[in-house]
């Protein structure tokens, strides 16, 4: 072949279709080509350097391993030149003309049926050919070792040339030259280099650099004919001499990819603030870490992680709108995504990272990750190795304070979602309690503080703790020194519906029914005679509530409240239905069969339950008995944790005792239908009296 011989080739048939379709179709991220080219230099980068290594001498023409990006405003093209190990003549025919792979086939009708994405390109081996989605005309000037240097030429039009280049001579490696399309310029800027580099490629192993445009200011002396000189200057003036201040443009070579890729060094050699430095970098967080996991996983699969928590959590933690997560996708420290849902389980979202696979396909879609089994795999180990650093942070007690009061909403969802993981997350849950004070106790040390005949671990649920630390559910078990935990979050609702037990104790909601306290004999016989006596007025209640309560029973969990209303063992608690309540886009339709049937107990020890057994058994149709009962029925649907459905009845009963107390006489112009009268006022006088009395 002479210096001038021109050899013109046919595209393959699939190559062909490939850069058709690429050229005519509209793809919104065409960044990816300047990933694609990269990556192909470093893997002929990776290809010489192994040669290297049994045989030094194929790195003679051209020591030094780099990739070098420039770019020509003027002539509009976009160049990028590696110092790998080139192509010869029959590579660039084989290599960028033909394609023996069969998955080509498969990419172009995925492409063609809309379900592949363009980023795929690079698994089929074609990931060159993304050029043309920028660029209407590609030179290749390469020289291998073996070969000498040649020019490989398309514009995409089905044909390519080869010819041999006379030009300077690139010593080992390849220069490829992309003339770029008329709406594709802005690849021109340095900007958008820079932020696609750091974006896809900053963690490559070898140095990549950019031409720049430097601008320098100098001072350089005036010219003559700007100097003239003026009666009025004083001597010392005319023999200074002139400066002037010019901008000067230089161009010179910046590194893009500064970042070592350190998750591929050992552990044991990294230094805290290099761990720092590098989470900062990776995160654009403004504080360090408060933990960081850094581990390989190595036999069928291989993947190294580094896994941080964050100090603090993002306001938008669980905005459902926000990326599904934080961990950065990379293979063979290729940047792929940063948004696979696969990859780890919502409940982890704080977490931020990267994963580094030698095994995922690179440019893996996101169609193929969602099924492949090796994405399985690390999902598991991150949960795993997550789940330990967790327990680390728990051994220094303040980093756990810190990390608990953040993301202690992440773990009791992980309660709920994560089967597998359920046992170990349960030890890192912490709540207040009856006996702990302002610490707060884990599951771990209640079990060791359980009375020996104590039925399960207790605990109530509530919109705070001063709301439930003073419940009345809590009466009787304080009496007999048995601890109840206090839940203060929606979320522990929904965990504790999975968690139905802690080291084969089970977990007891005591606002619910079925609430085993563990009496003796003797309380049992005395609280059947109370339940013996009490009938008539249990009968009472019930026929003045209706359907308002399933049941009215005595009761022994209340010592100085007079009534509580518990709800069904299986049916919603009074926290739960209020949470249900305040969803914006509830059913209606579910509510109606997950909301129990209230039961109202009553306390027979005490002096309100006590004067009403009184009046009722002296006349039980007393409008008066009637009355109270509403009150008391209303007052202990408050202190229960319900919500009222008629507050104005409430406040109007209220109103009424207000009235009695100040001996104020009904305005009887002024009655409520739905209220019957109380009794005449000696009457009321005397009820005034007992009332007070029971105060």
């Amino acid at each position: 072949m002479s210096d001038t011989e021109v050899e013109t080739f046919a595209f393959q048939a699939e190559i062909n279709q490939l850069m058709s379709l690429i050229i005519n179709a509209f793809y919104s991220n065409k960044d990816i080509f300047i990933r694609e080219l990269i990556s192909n230099s470093s893997d002929a980068l990776d290809k010489i350097r192994y040669q290297s290594l049994t045989d030094k001498s194929v790195l003679e023409a051209n020591p030094d391993l780099k990739i070098d990006i420039e770019t020509n405003s003027e002539a509009k093209t976009w160049t990028i030149v590696d110092t790998g190990i080139g192509m010869t003549k029959a590579d660039l025919v084989n290599n960028l003309g033909t394609i023996a792979r069969s998955g080509t086939k498969d990419f172009i009708s995925n492409l063609t049926e809309g379900k592949a994405d363009i980023s795929m390109i690079g698994q089929f081996g074609v990931g060159f050919y993304s050029a043309y989605l920028v660029a209407d005309k590609v030179i290749v000037h390469t020289k291998h070792n073996d070969d000498e240097q040649y020019i490989w030429e398309s514009e995409a039009g089905g044909h390519f040339s080869i010819r041999r280049d006379t030009g300077p001579s690139l010593g080992r490696g390849t220069k490829i030259v992309l003339f770029l399309k008329e709406d594709q310029l802005d690849y021109l800027e340095e900007r958008k280099i820079k932020d696609i580099v750091k974006r896809h490629s900053q963690f490559i192993q070898y140095p990549i650099h950019l031409l720049v445009k430097k601008e320098e200011e100098k001072e350089v002396d005036e010219p003559e004919e700007e100097k003239k000189e003026d009666s009025e200057k004083t001597e010392e003036e005319k023999g200074e001499k002139k400066k002037k201040k010019v901008k000067e443009i230089k161009h010179e070579w910046e590194q893009l990819n500064k970042n070592k890729p350190l998750w591929l060094r050992n552990p044991s050699e990294i230094t805290k603030q290099e761990y720092a430095d590098f989470y900062k970098g990776l995160t654009n967080d403004w504080e360090e870490h408060l933990a960081v996991k850094h581990f390989k996983v190595e036999g069928q699969l291989e993947f190294t992680a580094m896994l941080f928590v964050p100090k603090r959590a993002p306001f938008d933690l669980f905005e459902s709108r926000k990326k599904p997560n934080n961990i950065k996708l990379y293979v063979r420290r290729v940047f792929i995504m940063d948004n696979c849902e696969e990859l780890i389980p919502e409940w982890l979202t704080f977490l931020k990272g990267l994963v580094d696979s030698e095994d995922l396909p690179l440019n893996i879609s996101r169609e193929l990750l969602q099924q492949n089994k090796i994405l399985k795999v690390i999902r598991k180990n991150l949960i795993k190795k997550a789940i330990e650093m967790f327990v680390e942070i728990k051994e220094n007690k303040e980093d756990y304070k810190k990390f608990y009061e953040s993301f202690s909403r992440n773990i009791k969802y992980g309660v709920h979602e994560d089967s597998e993981s359920r046992a170990k997350l349960a030890d890192l849950l912490q709540y207040h309690s009856t006996q702990s004070g302002e610490e707060q106790t884990t599951f771990k040390d209640y079990v060791t503080r359980m009375k020996p005949d104590q039925k399960g671990i207790y605990y109530i649920t509530g919109e705070s703790r001063k709301a439930i630390e003073n419940s009345p559910f809590i009466e009787g078990l304080k009496k007999r020194g048995i601890e109840v935990l206090f839940m203060t979050e929606p979320i522990d609702e929904y965990a504790m519906q999975q968690l139905k037990e802690y080291d084969s104790k089970k977990f007891i909601c005591i606002t619910k029914g079925g609430v085993d306290l563990g009496e003796t004999e003797e309380e049992k016989k005395a609280g059947e005679e109370e339940k013996k006596s009490f009938e008539n007025l249990c009968t009472i209640i019930k026929d003045t509530l209706g359907d308002k309560v399933e049941k009215v029973v005595t009761s022994t969990r209340i010592v100085q409240s007079p009534a509580v209303l518990v709800t069904g063992e299986h049916g919603w608690s009074a926290y739960m239905e209020r949470i249900m309540k305040a969803q914006a886009l509830r059913d209606n339709s579910m509510s109606s069969y997950m909301v129990s049937k209230k039961t109202l107990e009553i306390n027979p020890k005490h002096p309100i339950i006590k004067e009403l057994k009184k009046k009722a058994d002296a006349d039980k149709s007393d409008k008066t008995v009637k009355d109270l009962i509403w009150l008391l029925f209303e007052t202990s649907l408050l202190t229960s944790g319900f919500s009222l459905d008629e507050p104005a009845s409430f406040a109007s009963r209220i109103h009424r005792m207000i009235k009695l107390g100040l001996s104020i006489d009904d305005d009887e112009d002024v009655v409520d239908e739905d209220l019957p009268p109380l009794e005449t006022s000696a009457t009321s006088t005397d009820e005034g009296s007992k009332m007070e009395e029971v105060d």
